[in-house]
């Protein structure tokens, strides 16, 4: 029998990108500028996103999920990126981070608890980075001390995407600030718990109907049955579970230079100077050229780590190229479109300047290129 190519989809995963492409373009799309300035994702398209699916793509059918691959989830978030990489980033945290670690790390009980919610209309956040712990993640202030049958948590969180619309949070804390990072735990937060609030709300330069904000714990009591996964594991479920979402964060980095290329491309075969339209002229299908040449490696990169990981077999260093490449190649893409629609390009008309400040986040959050790069150096070095 012969592999199939990397790039080649099984009738069931054609399906599947066919629908979200669908939703993207038909409905979506119309609305991304506007969020973009409001700096708010509708509701009414969030349900829609619920209703698609596409918010418990892994989630087992027993528990109100699609039982997707995470190949499915690596398809969903590129497809929303093309239109709104705001929409894919929601998508994107909710299957590879959320809904991830409570599969793999909750119990039974935990499961059936909070994974049916996570499918159907509950948005999940993941509350790991603080003002003195971003790519020193495992520098945390947030602590966690037991007290009977609970936990009182104390301690901010920053950077927190999804906060906004969450119902749930993965908050990580440190019980035992004497072992280091073996003493760090994770934690199912619903949002009515008391002592849990919603701070301050960034105001960014991309991905902006996308919310980012402060999480605040003060004298929030957590059960113990929520503690997820063991006492002192929360490293472990951090640094397994983020490995995963680099390879959601190269899928929307890929969608996003995609969405670029297609505007660019759209706009050279109608866009006439010196009496010809500009894709007649050589250096434009150089630019077009190339463009198309980086997204279909990049799209490489991250199909393999993706297929690796559905496979059961080690992904962690493609995850980390997979994630490097591709948001270099978005930030180039999307800076090329510009210059091939030329002035136009610069204003917000065009949809290829909000595509070029999404891009920036990708070479930052889940891991910095750096920090990609320290990765990869490691295991080349091994």
């Amino acid at each position: 029998m012969h592999a199939l190519p990397l790039t080649q989809l099984s009738d069931e995963e054609k399906l599947f990108q066919a629908s979200v492409a669908k939703f993207a373009k038909e409905r979506l799309a119309p609305h991304a500028r506007a969020m973009d300035e409001a700096g708010v994702f509708r509701q009414d398209l969030l349900d829609e996103m619920f209703a698609l699916g596409l918010m418990g793509i892994g989630i087992p059918e027993v528990h109100g999920g699609q039982d997707g691959s995470f190949f499915q989830s690596v398809l969903a978030i590129e497809e929303l990126a093309k239109s709104d990489p705001s929409a894919s980033a929601i998508v994107d945290v909710q299957n590879t981070l959320v809904n991830a670690a409570i599969q793999q790390w909750g119990t039974e009980e935990q499961r059936r608890r909070w994974l049916p919610r996570l499918a159907r209309s509950t948005v999940g956040s993941y509350a790991l980075s603080e003002a003195g712990s971003g790519s020193d993640a495992f520098a945390l202030t947030t602590r966690a001390v037991r007290d009977g049958a609970e936990y009182r948590l104390n301690g901010r969180k920053l950077w927190i995407t999804n906060a906004a619309e969450a119902g749930l949070f993965i908050v990580f804390a440190t019980v035992d600030a004497q072992a280091g990072y073996k003493g760090i735990t994770a934690f199912v937060i619903e949002r009515e718990t008391p002592g849990l609030a919603i701070g301050k709300k960034e105001d960014k330069l991309g991905i902006r109907a996308s919310s980012t904000c402060e999480v605040i714990l003060d004298d929030c009591r957590v059960p113990a049955s929520n503690v997820l996964g063991e006492t002192g594991k929360g490293y472990k479920i951090a640094i397994e579970t983020l490995n995963e979402g680099r390879i959601g964060i190269g899928a929307q980095m890929t969608g996003l230079a995609q969405g670029a290329f297609e505007h660019a491309l759209a706009y050279a075969k109608q866009r006439t100077q010196f009496g010809k339209v500009i894709s007649e002229f050589q250096g434009v299908q150089f630019e077009l050229a190339e463009m198309a040449t980086d997204i279909e490696a990049s799209r490489l990169l991250v199909y393999n780590a993706a297929r690796l990981r559905d496979a059961g077999a080690p992904f962690l260093t493609e995850a980390a190229m997979a994630k490097l490449f591709a948001s270099q190649i978005a930030e180039r893409t999307a800076s090329r479109a510009i210059e091939v629609l030329g002035g136009v390009g610069f204003t917000k008309d065009y949809p290829v300047e909000k595509l070029y400040r999404d891009a920036k986040i990708g070479r930052i959050y889940e891991g910095t290129s750096n920090m990609q790069r320290l990765t990869i150096a490691k295991r080349i070095l091994e």
